[in-house]
C-alpha cells in the first residue's frame, strides 16, 4: 500500500512539473513585463536593478526571489537602495507575490490599489519614504500578517479598516498626517497581533477596551497623540507585554501597581503627560527593565529602592518631576547604565555614587534638585562621559581633578552651587570640551593657560567666581568660541590682545574685575561680536571709535572705567548714554548732545570730528563764494564796464 501510495505521489509530482513547464514562460514573461515596468517609474541612482532586463525569468533580478518550484515571484526587497519615482500599478500582476518590500527609499505618489490583486500577500512593507494620499483600502489582502505603512506622508482618514486583517502579526501606520480621528473600537478583532505602532498619528480619545484583549501583544506604540483618560489599568492584562510606548500624550492619574505585574517588560516610556502620584514599589522589581522615562509629568514621592538592585537598566529619564527624598544608594552599581536624567526633581542628600559603576555612562543630568556634600571622585574614572550637567544643587568642596580631564565629555555644568578650588590644568586633555559653565561659585585661582588647547570650546561661562591673576593670552586661539563671560571676578592686568583672534566670538563679558590698560585695538576684528560688556574696570586711554563702530554691535558697556576721549554718535547709537556713565574723561560734540539728547559733559577745548567737519564744509562754501565773486569782477573790468568800481577796487 506504502509502495503504491508513493507511486501516485511520484507521478502528481512528475505532472505539476511538466504542467509547470508549459505554463512557466508565459507567466514568467507576464511577470518580466510587470517588474520592467515597474523599474521604468523608478530612478535608480545606485544601479541597483541593473540586473532587470528583458530575460525569460526575474529570478535572477537584484533583490527578486522566485518559487523553487514554479519559478514565479514571490518576493521583491529592495531596501534603502535611494529608489525615487512611483510605485507602478503592475505589481499586481505578480499573483504569487508573497513579500514586497522597499523600505527607506526616497519614494513618492500614490499605493496603488491594485496590491489588493495580490492575493497572497503577507508582508508589505514600504515604511520610511516620500508616499502621499489617502491610504487605499486593503482589506482583501487576508492573508496579510506584516504590514507597515510607517514614517511617511499619508493623509486623510485614518485607515480604519486594518482591523479587518485579522491575521495581521504586526502593524505599522503611525508617523503619518491623517485627519484627527480615534483608535477604531474593534482594534481588538487582530487576535494574533504582537506588535502596534500607531504613533503620530492624530489620535484622540482613549485606547478602546479591546485592544486590552489581544493578549498576544508584546510591543505597543500610542506615542505623540493626543490620546486622554486615566492610565489604562487594563494594560495589566497583556501579559506578555515587553515595551509600552505611551509618550506625549494627555494621559491623567496614577500608575496602577499592578503593572509590576508584567514581568517581562524591559522599556516603559510615558513621560510628557499629565500623570501624578508616587511610583509604586513593585516598579523596582521588574528584573528586565532597560528603559524607564517619566520626564515631564507630576510625579511625587521617592525613587523605588529597588531601582538600586536592577542589573539590566541603561537608561533612566524622571526630570521635571516633584520626586524627593534621597536617592537609592545602590543606584547604577549593578547595571550598565548608559544615560540618566534626574533633573528638575527635589531630590536630595548626597549626590549618587554609584551611576559610573559599569563605566559606560556618557549622559549624567541631574540639574535643580538640592543634593548636598562633595561630588564623589570615583567619577574621575567615568571615561566615556559625554554629558555632566550637575548646575543648581547645593554640592560644595573642590571638584576631583581627573573629572576636569575627561577625554570624551562635551559639556561640563557645575554652575549655581557652592564649589571651590581651583580649575586644574588636567582640563587640557578634555580636548572635546564644546561648553563649560562653571557660574556662580566660590572657585578661585589663576585660569590655566591650558584652556588654549580647548580647540572645540564654544562657551566659557566662568562669571560670578573668584577668580584671579590674568586672563590668559592663550584663549586667544579658540577659533570656535562664541560666548566668553569672565564677569564678577577678581581678574587683573590688561586685556590680551589675542582675544581678537577669536573670529567667532558673539559675546564677551569682561565687567566687574579690576582689569586695567586699553581697550585692545584688534578688537575691531571681532566681526560677529554682537555684545561687549568691559563695565566696572579701571580701563584707561583714549576711546578710539573706529575700533569698535565697525563691530555694529547689538549690545555695548564700557561704563564706570577711566577712558577718555569723544563719544562717535555710531557708538552713543549702539549703547546709549548708560554705556559710558562713570568715564569722566567722556564727553560728547555739543551738536551730537542736541541731536541725540545725551545726557554725557559737552567736550571743551577741543572739537569733534563732526564739528570739524561742518566748520570744513561752511568754510569750504564761503571760499567758493567769494572766489566766484572775484572771477565775476575781473570778466566785468576785462569788458570795460564797472570802470569805477574795478578802478576802486585796485585801489584798495
Amino acid at each position: 500500500m506504502a509502495k503504491q501510495l508513493f507511486s501516485f505521489l511520484h507521478f502528481l509530482i512528475c505532472c505539476c512539473c511538466i504542467f509547470s513547464d508549459l505554463l512557466s514562460p508565459s507567466l514568467s514573461s507576464v511577470e518580466v513585463e510587470a517588474l520592467l515596468q515597474f523599474k521604468k517609474q523608478l530612478k535608480d541612482p545606485l544601479h541597483c536593478l541593473d540586473s532587470w532586463k528583458v530575460s525569460d525569468s526575474p529570478c535572477e533580478f537584484f533583490g527578486v526571489t522566485c518559487d523553487p518550484i514554479t519559478g514565479l515571484v514571490t518576493g521583491i526587497s529592495l531596501e534603502n537602495q535611494s529608489l525615487s519615482g512611483e510605485i507602478s500599478q503592475s505589481i499586481s500582476e505578480l499573483q504569487s507575490l508573497v513579500s514586497f518590500e522597499l523600505p527607506t527609499n526616497w519614494l513618492s505618489g500614490y499605493l496603488p490599489l491594485e496590491l489588493n490583486k495580490c492575493s497572497n500577500l503577507r508582508a508589505l512593507n514600504v515604511t520610511d519614504n516620500y508616499l502621499t494620499g489617502t491610504i487605499p483600502d486593503l482589506s482583501e489582502l487576508r492573508t496579510l500578517q506584516i504590514l507597515d505603512l510607517s514614517t511617511n506622508y499619508f493623509s486623510g482618514p485614518f485607515p480604519s479598516w486594518v482591523t479587518n486583517l485579522t491575521g495581521l502579526v504586526s502593524l505599522a501606520v503611525g508617523d503619518n498626517h491623517y485627519d484627527e480621528g480615534e483608535i477604531p473600537d474593534n482594534i481588538g478583532n487582530l487576535k494574533n497581533l504582537s506588535f502596534i505602532f500607531f504613533a503620530s498619528s492624530q489620535l484622540r480619545g482613549e485606547i478602546p477596551e479591546s485592544f486590552f484583549e489581544i493578549t498576544t501583544m508584546e510591543a505597543l506604540d500610542f506615542s505623540n497623540n493626543s490620546i486622554s483618560g486615566n492610565f489604562p489599568k487594563s494594560i495589566t492584562k497583556l501579559q506578555k507585554l515587553y515595551k509600552i510606548e505611551l509618550f506625549a500624550n494627555q494621559l491623567t492619574g496614577e500608575i496602577p501597581p499592578e503593572l509590576a505585574n508584567l514581568t517581562f517588560l524591559e522599556e516603559i516610556d510615558i513621560s510628557r503627560n499629565h500623570l501624578c502620584g508616587k511610583l509604586p514599589e513593585g516598579l523596582g522589581q521588574l528584573k528586565n527593565l532597560v528603559v524607564f522615562q517619566i520626564f515631564d509629568n507630576n510625579f511625587s514621592g521617592e525613587i523605588p529602592a529597588g531601582f538600586g538592585d536592577l542589573r539590566n537598566l541603561k537608561r533612566f529619564s524622571t526630570y521635571r518631576n516633584n520626586l524627593s527624598g534621597e536617592f537609592p544608594a545602590n543606584f547604577g552599581r549593578f547595571s550598565p547604565l548608559n544615560a540618566i536624567d534626574i533633573s528638575e526633581n527635589r531630590f536630595s542628600g548626597g549626590f549618587p555614587k554609584y551611576l559610573c559603576e559599569s563605566g559606560k555612562l556618557r549622559f549624567l543630568l541631574a540639574l535643580g534638585n538640592q543634593f548636598s556634600g562633595e561630588f564623589p571622585g570615583p567619577y574621575s574614572k567615568c571615561r566615556d562621559l559625554q554629558r555632566l550637567r550637575i548646575n543648581e544643587n547645593l554640592l560644595s568642596g573642590e571638584i576631583p581633578s581627573g573629572i576636569w580631564g575627561l577625554p570624551k565629555v562635551v559639556i561640563i555644568d557645575f554652575g549655581n552651587n557652592e564649589f571651590t578650588g581651583r580649575i586644574s590644568p588636567q582640563i587640557g586633555s578634555a580636548t572635546s570640551l564644546t561648553h563649560v559653565d562653571l557660574v556662580n561659585n566660590k572657585f578661585s585661582g589663576k585660569l590655566p593657560p591650558e584652556l588654549g588647547k580647548l580647540a572645540n570650546l564654544g562657551k566659557l561661562y566662568l562669571n560670578g567666581n573668584e577668580f584671579s591673576g590674568k586672563i590668559p593670552s592663550e584663549l586667544g586661539v579658540l577659533q570656535q568660541l562664541s560666548s566668553l563671560h569672565l564677569e564678577e571676578n577678581s581678574l587683573t592686568g590688561s586685556i590680551p590682545a589675542e582675544l581678537g583672534k577669536c573670529a567667532s566670538l558673539v559675546e564677551l563679558n569682561l565687567a566687574r574685575n579690576s582689569l586695567n590698560g586699553n581697550i585692545p585695538e584688534s578688537f575691531s576684528l571681532l566681526t560677529n561680536l554682537h555684545s561687549l560688556n568691559l563695565s566696572w574696570n579701571t580701563l584707561t586711554g583714549s576711546l578710539h571709535p573706529d575700533n569698535l563702530k565697525i563691530l555694529k554691535l547689538s549690545s555695548l558697556d564700557l561704563s564706570m572705567n577711566q577712558l577718555t576721549g569723544t563719544v562717535s554718535s555710531d557708538l552713543l547709537q549702539m549703547g546709549g548714554d548708560k554705556a559710558f556713565l562713570g568715564n569722566k574723561g567722556l564727553c560728547v560734540g555739543k551738536s551730537l548732545k542736541i541731536q541725540m539728547h545725551s545726557g554725557l559733559k559737552v567736550c571743551r577745548g577741543n572739537n569733534t570730528k563732526e564739528e570739524l567737519l561742518l566748520l570744513f564744509i561752511i568754510a569750504s562754501v564761503l571760499v567758493i563764494i567769494l572766489v566766484g565773486f572775484l572771477a565775476l569782477i575781473y570778466r566785468e573790468c576785462k569788458k570795460g564796464r564797472g570802470r569805477v568800481f574795478c578802478d576802486k577796487s585796485l585801489e584798495i
